[in-house]
């Protein structure tokens, strides 16, 4: 026991040394021109590019709006609700009852544990300076936030207008994408895989799988990746080929659903899988889940815009249209299916139409997105439908939901994109540009090879070298995770 708590004691001093040390490195509000954040930022400067100075040879930061300050720190804390919050919910509705603690618990971790490793160095590998120039990783020039100002914009990340918020503030609304994400992939190990080596998995998959990603799609640099790089294109590889991903249907949806996948084929299924009801014990939290997610979801794809702009709109409207379309084509799908209307379908229905309009959204009319809610629910009706007739355990439908409809998306941004909606976009092929659909795919199948390929090596080594493996017992599993794991019970009724 005593060992126990010395290496529990060490972590905390450890991170609260470099917490310490990160404090004391990072300036406080007058920037120099030598100073090693200056490159990455916004200050004033002449017609010739050299900074403009104050009396004291202080550099002038760029204006920043606070009416944009305030709209994408409103839609970090929306994005941040649907993990804790919606998506645990929905998860832990969707599960056993023995189980739905341990949904809930490894939820609620994720948001805590991807964070840390957000700041210490996720964020500067994904959003970072290139790392040589080839749109493949950040370096770690940002780790610790170090470079990374909370007063003065990024030169690279902002709006449509310019960058008009604080670097810091990009960063944390970032965060709440990275979040989000390893929490999708619950679904998939829910109910069988143990806690500790789920801990593990998370930060080594948001590391190895996540920041690849984000960093190949989203990352911009400076001119010439911040002078380092000349005739750097300025994005990651993707970015620089042409694939558009508005907020996340590659990074984001793709590699969990498939990472997903990848998992629960690797576990294998649950004691009693086909044989025993395995049905969601709490329908009422399914659906609240999923208004929280829909709720959450407008800072999710709004807030992509970087700025309260007009593309925050048309993508705000976006979202709402292809979900409650989607909505209605699932219920529609299964009562005919079936025979009656389900409310799980309907529910289901929602998070696939907001998983298929999020690469989508920045760039798509109202009308498209009607027609994004009807694809989005009949390739996800259909992929759930083939996983359970191959018995795929992907216990709550992860790969179904979210890397289909993720994939639905992507393809579908190549077909209907508008370059009016955001100018750093272009048109898709139903607009004349046959060449974005090609691009669009590009991006989408390398992020899902990429999330495959890391995943299953995790996978593989850490089943290799947990003591025990990664999966529970089945005594445990018979028993449920909630005991076995944390010791707790959803429901105490004595």
């Amino acid at each position: 026991m005593f060992r126990k708590n010395l290496t529990i004691f060490m972590l905390v001093g450890i991170l609260t040394t470099i917490t310490a040390t990160s404090a004391f490195l990072m300036n406080a509000s007058a920037y120099k021109p030598d100073d090693p954040a200056a490159k990455y930022h916004c200050f004033a400067t002449d017609a010739n590019g050299n900074y403009n100075l104050t009396a004291e040879g202080d550099l002038i930061p760029c204006r920043i709006d606070s009416g944009d300050n305030a709209w994408m720190l409103t839609a970090s804390a929306l994005v941040l609700i649907m993990t804790p919050g919606g998506l645990a919910i929905f998860y832990a509705g969707l599960s056993r009852q023995k189980n739905a603690v341990n949904t809930l618990h490894m939820v609620l971790m994720t948001t805590g544990i991807v964070a840390v490793q957000w700041v210490l160095w996720g964020y500067s590998l994904a959003f970072g300076p290139d790392a040589g120039g080839y749109g493949f990783i950040g370096t770690l020039d940002w780790a610790g936030l170090e470079n990374v100002l909370h007063d003065v914009p990024s030169v690279a990340y902002g709006g449509i207008t310019g960058t008009t918020i604080p670097h810091q503030t990009y960063m944390v609304f970032q965060m709440m994408f990275a979040i989000i994400t390893p929490a999708l992939i619950v679904a998939s190990v829910a109910e069988r895989m143990k806690y500790s080596a789920f801990i593990i998995f998370v930060v080594l998959w948001a590391t190895f799988v996540y920041d690849f990603t984000a960093h190949w799609t989203w990352s911009i640099s400076g001119a010439d990746n911040y002078g380092m790089n000349p005739g750097y294109c300025g994005f990651g590889w993707t970015g620089c080929f042409g694939s558009l991903d508005f907020a996340g249907g590659t990074v984001i949806h793709i590699t969990s659903g498939f990472s997903g996948l990848v998992i629960a084929l690797m576990l294998g299924r649950r004691i009693g899988y086909g044989k025993v009801p395995m049905e969601p014990h709490n329908i009422s939290l399914v659906v609240l889940g999923a208004a929280l997610l829909w709720f959450g979801w407008f800072g999710f794809n709004a807030g992509s815009a970087g700025a309260a702009a007009t593309n925050a709109t048309s993508a705000f409207v976006a979202t709402q249209a292809a979900t409650a379309m989607a909505v209605v084509t699932w219920a529609l799908l299964s009562w005919a299916h079936t025979g009656r209307a389900s409310t799980v379908g309907a529910a289901s229905g929602a998070v696939a139409g907001l998983v298929a309009i999020t690469p989508a959204s920045g760039f798509v009319s109202p009308m498209s997105a009607l027609v994004i809610g009807i694809i989005a629910s009949v390739a996800c009706y259909a992929a759930v439908m083939f996983k359970n007739s191959r018995k795929w355990d992907d216990a709550l439908d992860t790969w179904g939901v979210h890397g289909i409809g993720g994939l639905a998306g992507a393809l579908c941004t190549g077909l209907f994109a508008e370059k009016r909606f955001t100018p750093w976009g272009d048109d898709g092929l139903v607009f004349g540009n046959p060449a974005q659909l090609l691009e669009n795919a590009v991006g989408a199948f390398a992020a899902m090879a990429w999330a495959v390929g890391i995943t299953a090596i995790i996978i593989k080594v850490m089943d290799k070298v947990w003591p025990g493996g990664i999966r529970v017992t089945p005594k445990e599993e018979e028993i449920g995770l909630d005991l076995t794991q944390h010791g707790e019970r959803a429901y105490v009724s004595e």
